[in-house]
């Protein structure tokens, strides 16, 4: 299996989100597959042209998310969509499938050629706005083994956003990384409370300190703040700073992104 490190042209990359539009038969569905996958792939080609080293999708419009596991209209269209922006930036790509639908996260970065997967309760658990979510590192791992996925790698939060974690409030969060590299993780994400939000840089320092796997920022990391995390983190996953105004769920402004990754090559 390859390193995370060795996925990217640069030491501390930068990896854009693309919040795929409502996919079928969710409450929101209110386009063709066609037209959603038409509106990533011309996302993927904005943040290709202005430099960014990755992208990932997440269908992040399928609120509200199902607990653990989506169905197969969710994984089938998730793998056209991911195929098609693989093929259109020819960047590394990953995919994470809301909430905590890891092993269809696994199914779809398998068919579609993409690199790695962001995984919601690897390790530990927490309670987040659609209940409990469980570990999944066994059962996860085995069924990458089980379909010859091993490429694939699996980033996982921790801490993560949008969750309660008083379950666990006695495991600070450079244990619960530690615990991720334990369990065979190879990447670790850190976020702030809510999307949008940075994450604190003592928490940063914490992980970092207890794990040996690169640290990727995945929330609020914004061109003004970059400077402040650029040598505690290993990379950085940009969603609501490259859309217009901020805001996730609006259109991705390129000038933005530009701006930001002028802001990242001042930095290296």
């Amino acid at each position: 299996m390859s390193k995370p490190d060795s996925l990217f042209a640069h030491a501390k990359p930068v990896i854009a989100m693309i919040h795929v539009g409502a996919l079928p038969g969710t409450p929101a569905d209110g386009l063709e597959l066609s037209a959603i996958e038409k509106h990533a792939v011309r996302e993927a080609k904005i943040f290709r042209d202005a430099g960014v080293h990755g992208l990932m999708l997440e269908n992040m419009h399928d609120t509200p998310y199902l607990r653990g596991g989506v169905g197969p209209e969710i994984v089938a269209a998730m793998a056209i969509i991911a195929r098609a922006v693989k093929d259109a930036s020819k960047l590394p790509c990953g995919v994470q499938i809301l909430a905590g639908a890891n092993r269809e996260a696994m199914a779809v970065a398998h068919a579609a050629g993409l690199d790695f997967i962001r995984a919601e309760g690897f390790a530990f658990a927490h309670v987040a706005d659609e209940g409990i979510i469980e570990s999944s590192a066994a059962e996860l791992l085995r069924f990458r083994r089980a379909i010859s996925a091993e490429r694939v790698q699996v980033w996982a939060d921790v801490k993560k956003k949008h969750s309660s974690h008083a379950i666990t409030a006695d495991v600070d969060i450079g244990e619960t990384a530690h615990a991720v590299e334990f369990m065979r993780g190879d990447a670790v994400i850190v976020t702030g409370a809510v999307t949008g939000d940075a994450p604190q840089r003592g928490d940063v320092l914490a992980v970092k300190r207890k794990t040996r796997l690169p640290v990727y920022l995945g929330s609020g990391v914004t061109a003004k703040n970059l400077k402040t995390f650029f040598n505690a983190a290993d990379g950085f996953i940009v969603g609501s700073e490259f859309k217009q105004d901020g805001h996730w769920s609006r259109a991705v402004d390129a000038k933005r992104v530009e701006l930001f990754m002028a802001a990242h090559a001042r930095l290296t």
